[in-house]
């Protein structure tokens, strides 16, 4: 099983439209995976229609429309792997540890909020994944996204992605 995984998209704030490689990987994943900050429901429902399966949550950037389709957390099973999304998981100080005891019984905890990638595991075994920003780098040095495969009810293969600059 292929994932996407991409954050903090805020479209059409920060750029009008997702980068094409990104809506190519989107044609090719079995599962897309958006963790927050869409900004307006346009781009949700174009993920909708184009995503073979779509587990997204709302932001902090999010207004009422987005909020009233999209859960503040999602959970799924995918091939026996345990995941959940949300947008913040709070300072990064001490992020493994107080993640692992509010997701005691997930594998994988997707979040955005900060536009910085990350992926550790934490003591408990769980592992955090944050895409970063296909749209909006901040201080990150490029713009970037995530591709993983679940074989076997285990996360492999995960790769960070550059986008080119725009």
């Amino acid at each position: 099983m292929r994932l996407l995984i991409m954050s903090d998209t805020h479209v059409p704030k920060r750029a009008r439209d997702l980068p094409e490689q990104l809506w190519r990987e989107v044609s090719r994943a079995d599962v897309v995976v958006h963790a927050g900050d869409w900004v307006e429901v346009a781009l949700l429902d174009e993920l909708e229609s184009r995503s073979r399966r779509l587990i997204g949550v709302y932001g902090n950037n999010d207004g009422p429309e987005l909020r009233a389709r999209l859960p503040e957390a999602a959970r799924a099973d995918l091939a026996g792997l345990r995941l959940a999304v949300v947008h913040e998981t709070g300072p990064a100080k001490g992020r493994e540890a107080r993640c692992a005891r509010e997701y005691p019984d997930v594998d994988v905890l997707v979040f955005g909020h900060s536009h910085i990638p990350w992926d550790t595991v934490a003591e408990s075994g769980l592992r955090l994944l944050n895409p970063g920003s296909p749209t909006d780098r901040r201080r990150q040095p490029e713009h970037t996204y995530l591709t993983a495969r679940i074989h076997a009810g285990r996360l492999d293969q995960v790769e960070l992605h550059a986008l080119p600059p725009r």
